[in-house]
């Protein structure tokens, strides 16, 4: 391939309002505004984009930046342009958000929502024993477009469904995890400690993302 063919066929696509896709792990926001972002997640940008960190919920998400580190995940971008957002790889799938509706994702695996979603990072206390990144969730309420990350294809299941805690990308606000114990799984995985949890979404209705993919720690 050539120098100009390979310019070409790379170039931005043009057109188009709102979030939209370059490719499956590259997110361009066409920006005439506000848009909330993972912090570090700015890849490129064309216009004139200024960029600030936030923090959700006032001094309880000041309290909680403290204690994980989580409570300044997003960036405020604010102008007029394309914003070009990545992570770490991973693919980009693109959810639009009704009035009121509501998603719990993992604060790893947000990459951005418009300014008109509503957000708060929230500490899940029926697995606050569970070790995993996902002690406190992203709580997101529309209207508004979200972006979210997942490595390799996500997988949507129905509830009541058991899933493993550091594969669980997001669920809907119509279900809560609560956690299941199996002392003896632990020896088929080869498990030299501790126990093996999973969250347990017991109540119908509602769905839980996972990913094919186990993601460990806080989210940065």
């Amino acid at each position: 391939m050539d120098l100009e063919q390979f310019t070409r066929e790379n170039a931005p696509k043009t057109g188009g309002d709102g979030f939209q896709l370059e490719n499956s792990k590259l997110l361009d926001v066409a920006l005439d505004g506000t848009v909330m972002a993972k912090a570090g997640s700015m890849v490129a940008y064309e216009g004139d984009i200024s960029f600030e960190r936030k923090s959700a919920g006032g001094l309880t998400g000041m309290l909680k930046k403290a204690a994980t580190g989580e409570g300044s995940v997003m960036m405020e971008a604010t102008g007029r342009g394309n914003l070009y957002l990545a992570d770490q790889g991973k693919k980009v799938q693109i959810l639009s958000l009704d009035p009121g509706e509501e998603i719990s994702v993992n604060g790893n695996d947000v990459l951005a929502f418009d300014s008109s979603v509503e957000w708060d990072i929230r500490t899940i206390d029926s697995i606050a024993g569970v070790t995993t990144g996902g002690l406190f969730n992203v709580y997101l309420e529309g209207p508004g477009n979200v972006a979210i990350t997942t490595h390799g294809e996500p997988l949507v299941l129905e509830t009541p469904v058991s899933t493993d805690p550091d594969a669980t990308v997001a669920w809907s606000s119509a279900v809560s995890p609560g956690v299941k114990t199996d002392r003896n799984i632990k020896g088929f995985l080869g498990k030299s400690s501790g126990e093996t949890y999973q969250l347990d979404f017991s109540e119908p209705g509602g769905f839980v993302i996972v990913q094919p993919y186990e993601e460990t720690g806080p989210a940065q």
